[in-house]
């Protein structure tokens, strides 16, 4: 057996060797031929000063180089490329220094740098042979006995600067194939190496560069790693009186509070124009389709990557910051600016006057690099057809349904409702960017009056998120070591712990329970959990606050009371007071709570944002203290409660779950919509617009009581009962440790797939799969069978199960990445067949039986079924499950290799378990790639094979997962992986 140091040495030569064979197998012969021969140097020229090339040369078996004039003096080249301490913001291969170096380039001096080589982190020790005013000359040796050398000639030019960088190779690996491929990685960095020298002397700009090393945080004496994303700045803008005439557009705005958040850094010298990172958080004032681009190109981030968030919900403002933390952190970025804003009131001026914006207009094809977020339809027909197409009126009902399960009259519910809002005015009011600073008492805000109409009942006008506003709001997020670099004091330094995003039942007319908000809760526990604190630890929070029940659903989710006038749970004040600039409240949160966590940097604080209905959420959780592990935005899986059917005719009785009742702007009544819980768990709305209905449903306490039609009258009698239950869910989800469970439930109909079956069956692998915490999936059923397949019965009525991601049955179109083991008992049939070979590891009872009957009813199973057959079994077998249509026991199975394990009836699932949590056991990345390996191998042409399977392997070779994973070994203790 290999020695510890023996397989350290096999783990670094494979990070090495896999990605250079990778890259020469793939490239053409031509292709390297026409960019470097060995010996002789493949120039790119962009000057058109001759500079000659160094001595040395001829002794390397390969060299590049390349050229450029620069605009500035040689002096300011060489100071330059001769100062360590800035090595990393023009050499594009340097990582770090390791050991002690000189602040200079000398002739005689040496170091040992950490560089880039083919994306391959290797070390290299260097000798400084010549460093005087004509640049300098530095020769090295590095890993598997390759010689490395690396020059830099200045020559005055009539622009400024001739700068010429030559790199050569040699030594026996480089003698070979996987030279070419070597050098080639060589020249692309120098030809950026020289672009990145020319921007930041010549003042041309583009994204910073920075040193890959630890940095010192002073209050706590932690050394964090420079990837560690930290919030530097944060900017707001309010204009309460807008004039028509002068008012910035809304992009124009967010410019003007990311200037903000730059000046509130404390940083000197251009930072804006260095992002590499642009997020727009989009108006809803006016259309931008490429809002991101205006911002980037505004503050001269010209080669910045820019992203944009959904065109709608306010999850997107919390959602774009934890996107830009995670950017920073896999370190794919440095510096990144958040922003959004809105112009409603100006708006509303412009057309009070008869006048439309003459803002913007960007062509209609542009658009940012990405897009994040869900985007889908906001209602459901049943939904529609009653009206509840509107924020107020849907948050209007789901606070009805929260008075019913509190027990309260409405009487005094509301009273605490407009607590709640009176204490949010009054942080308001302390508050110099909200929109309406003005504290109010509860008896103004909760009671109607000439100024404060009712909406939809149980609100008024001042409970309402108020989006005629003109607010802006930018936040800085930067890696540690730029924060470090570009001189940002460090008491201005905001960590972000964790964040976390997920999304409730979509159609709020489908979701078990209205006073309940499963996804809340799941991306809360997540973010808890990774920052290693609970709700008790929180200092400032602020959950988003659209209308009281958004802040209710909240609250039950994570744990906070929201009726204690000692737990404020807003630092804006909300979105009536201090403004709701429709997508982009969160924004505000995170820059009205990042001054506090300054003042007091020991605090935890929390800040939520949701989008449409609550539907969609984001969870972000910030601290002056650093993490303690690093940031993650994280997609928790959610164990979902079985939706309800919707429906808009009433068949006999329900139970009434709410009530609300929309107001004209003249105040009075339109219409009244009840939700109620027929006795089979559907649920039923109903829109009446009678004057007696109105009045039989806005009468003493109609909550929780019985109702029904009378003719066409309502009815509401009875005394107060318990809501009846959510019918029984056809798929069923549980988490065990790293290992989710998915259980087709519908034994009545031995678990044949009909519509919503594949709806929750996909539902519940994409959440799975969004889950980085979740390493491996088990598939299973309940009762005597595994799955029928397709509920022909349910398809005879046209309902037929394909899902618009992973098609055929929810799964077979797009079977999950992450590893699936099935555990099978009786019959897997037909779909039920399909399924189990969209598994990757197959455990079955030894009486189970698996077959393809499709061809005895004038079918295919065209979902994968004669596919996968005829690529995992003999042509024979295949042929006769084709062809005959009779099942196969899984004895037979298991001889010809598709069972993986057969085991006594009645144990499968646990078998399936063990076998699920062995391979949570292992190194995440080297599991995700193995299988993919293994997934793709079958199409690669031999030619090519070895090489992609190399090219595959590299991250996990050379991840941090596979250094702990031989430290663990030679530690002799468990691996602690980080999946990284």
């Amino acid at each position: 057996m290999p020695t510890p140091s023996r397989l350290r040495g096999l783990v670094d030569t494979g990070r090495t060797l896999a990605p250079v064979l990778a890259r020469t197998a793939t490239a053409t012969l031509e292709d390297l031929a026409s960019r470097v021969i060995p010996g002789i140097g493949g120039t790119t020229a962009a000057t058109d000063e001759t500079v000659p090339a160094p001595d040395g040369i001829a002794g390397y078996a390969r060299h590049v180089d390349a050229a450029r004039t620069i605009d500035a003096p040689t002096a300011a080249v060489l100071d330059m490329v001769t100062d360590t301490e800035r090595t990393h913001e023009w050499l594009t291969f340097h990582l770090s220094w390791r050991g002690e170096r000189a602040e200079r380039l000398t002739t005689g001096g040496e170091f040992v740098q950490q560089m880039k080589l083919m994306d391959i982190p290797v070390q290299v020790r260097w000798s400084v042979e010549n460093a005087d005013e004509g640049g300098f000359e530095l020769r090295g040796e590095g890993p598997m006995g390759i010689t490395v050398g690396l020059w830099c000639t200045v020559v005055p030019s009539a622009g400024g600067s001739a700068v010429r960088l030559d790199g050569a190779l040699d030594g026996p690996p480089v003698r070979g194939p996987v030279g070419l491929t070597a050098v080639r990685s060589v020249e692309e960095a120098l030809t950026e190496s020289l672009a990145a020298l020319a921007g930041i002397v010549d003042g041309g700009g583009g994204p910073g560069r920075y040193a890959d090393e630890p940095v010192l945080h002073e209050r706590t004496g932690q050394m964090l790693d420079p990837s560690t994303p930290v919030i530097i700045g944060v900017g707001q803008v309010v204009r309460r009186d807008p004039d028509p005439d002068t008012a910035s557009e809304p992009a124009r705005m967010s410019v003007e509070a990311l200037e903000a958040a730059a000046a509130d850094t404390g940083a000197d010298g251009p930072l804006l124009s260095r992002a590499d990172l642009v997020y727009a958080v989009p108006s809803a004032s006016w259309t931008y389709p490429d809002q991101a681009g205006f911002v980037a190109a505004a503050v001269g981030a010209e080669f910045a990557e820019t992203v944009q968030t959904s065109p709608y919900g306010g999850d997107g403002a919390q959602l774009a910051v934890n996107d830009a933390a995670q950017q920073i952190a896999d370190r794919a970025a440095h510096l990144a600016l958040v922003s959004g804003a809105e112009a409603g009131a100006t708006v509303a001026a412009l057309q009070a006057l008869g006048r439309e914006p003459e803002w913007t207009t960007q062509d209609p094809e542009s658009g940012p690099g990405r897009v994040i977020g869900v985007d889908r339809p906001a209602n459901n027909e049943a939904e529609t057809s009653v009206g509840l197409g509107a924020p107020i009126y849907v948050y209007s009902l789901i606070e009805s349904a929260l008075q019913a399960d509190s027990g309260e009259s409405a009487e005094e519910h509301q009273a605490h409702i407009a607590d709640l809002w009176s204490r949010n005015s009054a942080v308001a009011a302390e508050n110099p960017y909200a929109w309406d600073p003005t504290a109010r008492t509860p008896e103004e805000i909760g009671y109607p009056s000439a100024s404060n109409r009712t909406v939809s009942a149980p609100y008024t006008k001042l409970m309402c998120a108020n989006l005629q506003v003109d607010l802006a709001a930018g936040v800085i997020v930067a890696s540690v070591a730029a924060a470090q670099a570009l001189g940002v004091p460090q008491d201005k330094w905001v960590f972000l712990h964790a964040g976390a995003s997920g999304t409730d039942e979509w159609f709020v007319s489908e979701r078990a329970d209205l006073t309940r908000s499963p996804a809340i809760a799941a991306a809360g526990a997540a973010a808890f959990s990774h920052a290693g604190i609970t709700a008790d630890d929180l200092g400032p929070v602020d959950l988003y606050s659209c209308f009281p029940s958004a802040v209710q659903l909240g609250a039950r989710a994570l744990g906070l009371p929201w009726q204690d006038p000692a737990r404020p749970l807003s630092v804006t004040g909300g979105l009536t007071a201090a403004g709701g600039p429709g997508n982009n409240y969160g924004l505000h949160a995170v820059s009205s709570l990042v001054p506090l966590l300054r003042e007091d940097p020991d605090q935890y604080g929390l800040s939520t944002s949701l989008g449409w209905y609550a539907t969609k959420h984001s969870v972000g959780i910030y601290s002056g203290i650093p993490p303690a592990q690093p940031f993650a935005h994280l997609k928790p899986a959610i164990e979902r409660p079985a939706p309800r059917p919707a429906r808009t005719e009433l068949d006999g009785t329900a139970v009434i779950e709410a009530v609300t009742v929309p107001h004209g702007r003249d105040g009075g009544t339109e219409a009244v919509v009840v939700s109620a819980i027929t006795p089979d768990g559907a649920r039923v709305l109903l829109r009446r617009e009678s004057t007696e209905d109105i009045a039989t449903l806005t009468t003493g306490s109609p909550l929780r009581r019985t109702l029904r039609l009378d003719g066409d009258r309502i009815v509401v009698e009875g005394d107060r009962q318990e809501l009846p239950t959510s019918p029984t869910a056809p798929v069923l989800t549980r988490r065990d440790g790293s290992v989710w469970v998915i259980t087709l439930n519908r034994p009545h109909a031995k678990n044949a797939i009909d519509q919503a079956t594949a709806i929750q069956l996909e539902r519940a692998v994409d959440d799975a799969e969004d889950d980085s915490a979740i390493r491996a999936i088990v598939l299973t059923g309940t009762g005597d069978t595994f799955c029928a397949g397709m509920d022909l019965s349910g398809a005879n009525r046209g309902q037929v199960p394909v899902t618009d991601r992973r098609g055929p049955l929810g799964l077979t179109a797009e079977p999950p990445t992450k590893p699936t083991v099935a555990a099978v008992e009786g019959h897997a049939l037909a779909g039920g067949f399909e399924l189990v070979m969209c598994a990757d590891l197959i455990v079955a009872a030894e009486d189970s039986s698996f077959g393809l009957p499709e061809v005895k009813r004038g079918l295919l199973a065209a979902a994968g079924g004669l596919w996968r057959s005829a690529v995992r079994l003999p042509r024979p077998v295949a042929l006769e499950l084709a062809l005959l249509g009779d099942g196969l026991p899984a004895a037979r199975l298991h001889e010809l290799g598709l069972v993986n394990t057969l085991v006594p009836r009645g144990t499968a699932l646990e078998a399936a378990m063990d076998t699920a949590r062995r391979i949570a056991a292992n190194a995440p990345l080297s599991v995700r790639v193995g299988k993919q390996i293994i997934d793709e191998a079958p199409t690669w042409a031999p030619e090519v094979a070895f090489g992609r399977q190399s090219e595959m392997a590299s991250p996990a070779l050379l991840s941090d997962d596979a250094r702990e994973g031989v430290a663990a070994f030679a530690e002799k203790r468990e691996p602690r992986w980080t999946g990284r």
